[in-house]
């Protein structure tokens, strides 16, 4: 099989903070639109799909040329939705990796994804592999918005929180901590992202409403890379501002 590395980007139409938000126009094209356009700029991934379970969406993703396929309304997660395609087709069950980029993750950078692809390929152990960036901004790193997350000293997660991590006695801000802020992108192994489907929700996972935490409870490593690129995820209105001008920064309009 010519195709080694996939691409998928999950995309739901419906989100509790922002409904619809995939569809809506950033300087002339769509969020997704812009999604794809910039994972397609990766030199790691063979193919590229995207798995929607809304028909304004696939339709959309038509129009611009994208790949898209139709999954089920009662995906719980992104990664289910990622196992559904890989159950649709089992030629994608025979690829040595699928990488999950989120459909709000726009401006992730393509040489941090090629980097968390190599993490995972180099270490035969591993399940799953994902970014993590600095995050030295007191008001992202209060905002719940924000996934946080903490590693160890060899570059495996140790937990996510939408919540301050690491906190302290004061519970506040300390400038001189080191805080990380997760990026939306994952690396598994197909037979593991098969295997994660069949595993149970687990209460962290639903407190924190975070779909790796079930990973880290049923006792599964994720790998960590560190990336210094800056990446913006679209979750409330304000969001897209702070996009808008990352696109200006860059002379991105179209």
């Amino acid at each position: 099989m010519s195709i080694k590395i996939l691409g998928i980007i999950p995309a739901r139409y419906e989100s509790t903070r922002l409904p619809g938000k995939l569809l809506l126009p950033i300087f002339g094209k769509t969020l997704i639109q812009r999604t794809f356009e910039n994972a397609c700029q990766s030199k790691v991934l063979d193919k590229l799909l995207i798995a929607t379970d809304d028909e304004r969406i696939f339709k959309h993703v038509k129009e611009f040329g994208g790949h898209p396929i139709m999954t089920s309304l009662d995906c719980p997660t992104g990664t289910d939705r990622l196992a559904e395609v890989l159950h649709k087709d089992p030629q994608w069950q025979q690829v040595q990796a699928v990488v999950n980029i989120q459909g709000d993750e726009p401006c992730v950078d393509v040489q941090a994804i090629d980097q968390a692809v190599k993490l995972l390929m180099d270490d035969p152990i591993a399940s799953m592999a994902t970014l993590i960036t600095p995050l030295n901004n007191k008001e992202e790193a209060l905002s719940s918005s924000i996934v946080k997350c903490i590693k160890d000293t060899n570059n495996n997660a140790l937990y996510f929180s939408r919540n301050l991590i690491p906190s302290n006695k004061k519970h506040g801000f300390n400038p001189l901590a080191n805080y990380y802020r997760h990026i939306g992108l994952y690396v598994y192994r197909p037979e593991f992202l098969l295997h994660y489907q069949k595993l149970p929700s687990t209460p962290l996972q639903l407190e924190e409403d975070l779909e790796q935490l079930k990973i880290l409870e049923h006792g599964y490593r994720i790998k960590v890379a560190m990336t210094n690129h800056e990446s913006i995820g679209i979750d409330i209105p304000e969001d897209i501002q702070k996009l808008e001008k990352w696109l200006c920064k860059q002379n991105i309009f179209s």
